[in-house]
């Protein structure tokens, strides 16, 4: 979406698809890092983002049993937005997804077209065939973009080549209400009793992250619903008179995690960005905020040559070339949280009390910076490069 926008705006007609009749789609990251709200004031909406429904996190905190650690503080980089919005994602697309139809007919959205072939000719993909609701619809194009997501059906079309990097735990979401003056006192990652609960303020409820095993759905089930309701009261005993609004394992979502990494993110006609080009873990929540950062590396290297037709090879390549440091190092850190800290602590090796790195955070604020620029800012932060061609 962010993609197809740029490229509008710079007066590249673009057609996006979207497979479903609305962006509703629950338990999908809604973290919006200070990188991508800088992007939003760039391109001279930042006040009008904002002004949609959302909290504002501009420290994370941790607890290690009943041991508080600020982990990071946000207010001091340097942007205009120093801190998290938690914006629920379908409202991040449906606001990009309006400033894209300003730009009108440069800009078209379909909703309920879903891609099922690629159109190739010659080795080269030059366009999509999708089922719409009118019937099976031929989209033609010089550049086909992959944002598809982890589980991307274009790729899989490609036959492109995946270096699957492991992931050693999933994530149960869920959602409790928010009701008493413990609320307050709520921290973002919660360690006890060698369990893991993530909890996120959705402002009037808070949606849950549980850490589990990789596939270790299956026996969580099999211990039964009240099992699973206690060792959350036991993470976090001020949710224990809340736990019963999780009233059957309908209500519990199972993200299996991934993190994985297109070979080549590309091939002629077609470029892969975001998850279909690299799967990001949960950790940091910087999933949304490094394909944005694709999207806009992505419109600054090709709007020129979509100028005059379809992008090279050599000018797709440009594109994972400038993204690919960020997406592996990115990884690399993840990789690391998930093995040394996250399946440790499940796997009942996890720390019992504040380990001496995290009193360091609290004992010395100023290196509380330190996280929050990798988690807030990324790692080379992408900056607006496109023109406005002007709206219709």
């Amino acid at each position: 979406m962010m993609l197809g926008v740029l490229l509008a705006r710079a007066g590249i007609p673009v057609v996006v698809l979207e497979k479903h009749a609305d962006f509703l789609r629950d338990f999908r990251g809604d973290t919006v890092h200070p990188s991508t709200l800088e992007l939003m004031h760039e391109l001279g909406v930042l006040n009008e983002f904002l002004e949609r429904p959302h909290a504002e996190v501009r420290q994370v905190r941790g607890k290690v049993g009943d041991e508080l650690v600020t982990l990071a503080d946000f207010s001091h980089l340097p942007v205009h937005a120093p801190f998290i919005a938690m914006v629920p994602q379908w409202d991040f697309l449906d606001f990009l997804a309006t400033k894209g139809r300003h730009y009108h007919p440069a800009f078209r959205l379909l909703m309920r077209a879903e891609v099922f072939e690629l159109i190739e000719r010659d080795h080269r993909i030059v366009g999509v065939r999708a089922e719409t609701p009118s019937g099976v619809m031929d989209i033609h194009a010089d550049l086909v973009v992959a944002a598809d997501g982890r589980s991307s059906t274009v790729r899989n079309l490609a036959r492109m080549r995946v270096d699957d990097i492991g992931a050693p735990i999933d994530v149960l979401w869920m959602r409790l209400p928010k009701r008493s003056e413990d609320d307050a006192t709520a921290a973002l990652g919660n360690i006890r009793n060698g369990h893991i609960l993530v909890m996120l303020d959705r402002g009037g409820y808070w949606q849950c992250a549980f850490v589990i095993p990789k596939g270790g759905y299956d026996e969580l089930r099999r211990n039964g619903l009240d099992a699973f309701r206690s060792e959350i009261a036991g993470i976090v005993p001020w949710l224990a008179n809340r736990v019963n609004d999780i009233a059957s394992w309908d209500d519990v979502k199972l993200l299996t995690v991934k993190v994985d990494r297109l070979q080549q993110w590309h091939r002629p006609g077609l470029l892969c960005i975001g998850d279909a080009a690299h799967a990001m873990s949960p950790v940091g929540g910087v999933g949304i905020n490094l394909a944005i950062q694709d999207a806009v590396a992505a419109a600054n290297i090709l709007w020129r040559p979509l100028q005059h037709g379809a992008p090279s090879v050599a000018d797709l390549a440009a594109v994972q070339t400038r993204r690919e440091l960020p997406t592996r190092v990115t990884q690399r850190v993840q990789v690391f949280v998930q093995k040394y800290v996250l399946f440790r602590t499940i796997s009942g090796r996890g720390p019992t009390k504040l380990p001496w790195p995290l009193r360091l955070l609290n004992r010395f604020p100023m290196l509380r910076r330190i996280p929050a620029r990798f988690v807030g800012l990324g790692v080379r932060p992408e900056h607006i490069r496109t023109p406005d061609a002007g709206r219709a």
